[in-house]
């Protein structure tokens, strides 16, 4: 069966590496953004979606768009909870309307971080600030429309694009002779490319069918401070990293210690392997330096 695929967020990191993943589909993609060169669609707007839907007789939707600034989220929450919950309700009742699938992106912060074991799905969650409660507030919203979901939660994301912790560490390790990273917080990355290819062979082999929620973040463990000493090496640049605890840095929001997800059950599922973090992280450097 071929699909007409909605995809928000499309100006983003993961919309735009979905944009590259879904070359050569079958399916049909409207990618679409609050503003920008693509499709124009407010999300916090019940009408403009459930019209967006049925004149294209869309029925998935990739829902890529979020608020993922955490310290402003802390001062703003309305804005933080309009993107995070309330928008995610509103993609999910466009497709409970239609019979439709909504593959949603969730975060590791739903989680306290508090264990020293990789987060599984079915972990009580206990978000820390706002933007993590906002976040699990949307997963809740989906679940409690009953309509069709794949909720996917991912940590650490970057991309070539837009602003990310690759290529703020790519700049600051060019510019700078020695730099303080936190090492008392231990996660994951996740290169968007890997997550965009994971939703877009989902769809390709038919899984829709598989509802839930999953994790996906690359493979292996590492800290803040050992993400940005490969990111320097691999760039080429001789910055002295040292390792400094969180406590250097005042957040106005606490961050989890230890965010590793869990992948079993995705990779188990749907039958995908997952890159380790330093090969995606490699692949990904490549494509800066080639851009």
């Amino acid at each position: 069966m071929n699909h007409t695929i909605l995809v928000t967020g499309a100006d983003g990191q993961l919309g735009r590496e979905m944009q590259i993943a879904s070359r050569g589909s079958r399916n049909r993609l409207i990618f679409t953004d609050i503003a920008g060169e693509h499709e124009r669609l407010d999300i916090t707007d019940p009408q403009a979606i459930a019209d967006i839907v049925r004149e294209n007789h869309v029925n998935v939707i990739v829902n890529c768009a979020a608020y993922t600034n955490v310290d402003k989220a802390e001062t703003d929450p309305e804005t933080a909870n309009l993107l995070n919950n309330i928008a995610a309700g509103n993609l999910a009742d466009a497709m409970k309307a239609v019979n439709g699938t909504l593959i949603h992106i969730s975060t590791d912060y739903v989680f306290q971080g508090d264990r020293n074991i990789p987060c599984r799905e079915d972990w009580p969650t206990e978000p820390l600030g706002v933007y993590g409660k906002t976040k699990l507030a949307g997963e809740k919203s989906i679940e409690a429309t009953g309509c069709a979901s794949i909720i996917i939660r991912t940590a650490w994301l970057y991309s070539p694009f837009g602003k990310n912790f690759v290529k703020t560490m790519r700049d600051l390790t060019s510019s700078r002779e020695s730099l303080k990273v936190v090492f008392d917080q231990v996660g994951t990355p996740t290169y968007a490319g890997d997550l965009a290819e994971t939703i877009c062979r989902i769809i390709e082999n038919g899984q829709l069918d598989k509802t839930g929620i999953y994790h996906f973040s690359n493979e292996g463990v590492c800290s803040w401070f050992d993400f940005a000493k490969a990111i320097c090496a691999m760039s080429g640049n001789t910055c002295d990293i040292r390792p400094c605890h969180s406590d250097e840095f005042p957040s106005p929001v606490a961050r989890p210690h230890f965010s590793v997800l869990d992948k079993t059950k995705i990779k188990q599922t749907f039958g995908i392997r997952i890159p380790y973090w330093t090969d995606s992280l490699k692949r990904c450097i490549e494509e800066i330096e080639n851009s």
